[in-house]
């Protein structure tokens, strides 16, 4: 077992350490500035494509997180840059918040408030922080916090609102994506408030934060996680009444070990207690979802049994970790074996060893997904960087 810890620990510092030298080297946008809208995996830019907020501040995070990991000075600098390019271009200085996409040159594009994209600008400013020291970050991050408690908390029956005109004025189209359901609350959404809230605690342990951030946990424990199956459900009306049962095996995963960070970060014994059990079931529920082959497939739909036979790169990035997490919760031994399995599949199948970082994603044969992107608008370095620093965190403090 310590042999395996040490291998899976020194894998996962070279792949890191891959991950963002890629990032740095191909994804840089020296024409326009910041980074690089789209490259296909080829790593061929498409110079005219928007540029998203929340891969800005996915790289933001990454970088950040990378250099607290290692100590090397490019990453740090790179962090900087993002850093730079989401206060200069994506920073609303009207209304406050942060645009959906700038254009190119960084003009702003789609100028819609939606919260996933202004909590990952929260995650991102308070991972650099921690990296940087910058106390400008850090006001920034927490004013991007107070504009979500402002205009998107509902006090009425709890959580957040899923998006808002640039005016914070109500939409008609809430969705974060063309595949997503049109309704005002999301799993998705609430999931990376949570995760932004508690990286914002590290940085500024402020007493209302605290208890926004319980009260988000109490949100998924009451409403979100389902409690007669251990899935998450994903879309839902302002009063919580759930619209649709998609099962989403990567979401699930990645869930059951930020529930638990959350509670961790704030230090409440009692919820970390709570929380334990819940999050083995999800882990156990998302076990579901794993081929033969180590890997975990997408989504499946209960309702006419229809999988979706697909294996994206996210969720095996997520399934390292979750499944670790459920080792370390319960020391059973299977939970370690799939996390291990889901780097053997992503090394197997998603590993790009020609060009450099992971491919989007393989189906049922095995064969890459046509047309999608290498780094784009939900392609990022964040996933699969997360999961090489978790792993690593957690053997070192073994």
């Amino acid at each position: 077992m310590n042999r395996q810890l040490t291998d899976y620990k020194k894998e996962m510092q070279e792949e890191l350490d891959n991950i963002l030298h890629y990032w740095a080297a191909h994804a840089v946008d020296e024409k326009y500035g910041g980074f690089a809208g789209r490259l296909n995996n080829e790593n061929e830019a498409d110079e005219l494509a928007p540029k998203g907020s929340v891969l800005n501040s996915r790289i933001l995070w990454s970088f950040s997180a990378g250099y607290h990991v290692t100590g090397n000075p490019l990453f740090l600098q790179m962090a900087e840059r993002a850093y730079k390019y989401l206060v200069s271009h994506f920073t609303d200085p009207e209304f406050g918040g942060v645009y959906w996409t700038v254009d190119y040159k960084g003009k702003p594009l789609d100028a819609k408030k939606q919260i996933y994209a202004i909590a990952f600008a929260v995650y991102g400013l308070s991972e650099y922080v921690i990296a940087s020291g910058d106390d400008n970050a850090r006001a920034q991050a927490v004013a991007l916090y107070q504009s979500i408690m402002l205009h998107s908390y509902d006090p009425v029956y709890g959580g957040y609102l899923e998006a808002l005109g640039r005016d914070w004025k109500e939409l008609d189209d809430l969705r974060l994506s063309e595949k997503d359901a049109n309704e005002k609350k999301t799993m998705n959404t609430h999931l990376h408030v949570l995760e932004a809230f508690a990286n914002l605690y590290r940085i500024w342990p402020d007493k209302s934060l605290y208890h926004n951030i319980k009260d988000l946990l109490e949100v998924f424990t009451s409403h979100i996680v389902d409690a007669q199956t251990g899935h998450l459900l994903l879309f839902f009306d302002e009063r919580w009444n759930a619209k649709a049962r998609t099962v989403s095996y990567g979401h699930d995963i990645e869930a059951s070990w930020l529930l638990l960070e959350a509670a961790l970060i704030i230090d409440d014994k009692q919820l970390v207690d709570m929380l334990k059990p819940v999050c083995l079931r999800m882990a156990d529920a998302a076990s579901r979802g794993l081929d033969a082959d180590g890997g975990l497939w997408y989504e499946y739909e209960p309702e006419t049994g229809h999988l979706v036979h697909e294996k994206h790169w996210w969720p095996q990035a997520e399934a390292m970790v979750g499944f670790m997490n459920a080792w370390e919760l319960s020391g059973e031994d299977h939970f370690l074996h799939r996390s291990l399995a889901s780097w053997d599949f992503s090394k197997r199948h998603l590993l790009d060893k020609t060009n450099g970082e992971w491919f989007w994603g393989v189906d049922e044969n095995d064969q890459l997904m046509p047309g999608q992107d290498k780094v784009g608008l939900w392609k990022c370095p964040y996933h699969n960087s997360r999961a090489c620093i978790e792993i690593i965190k957690r053997i070192n403090e073994r």
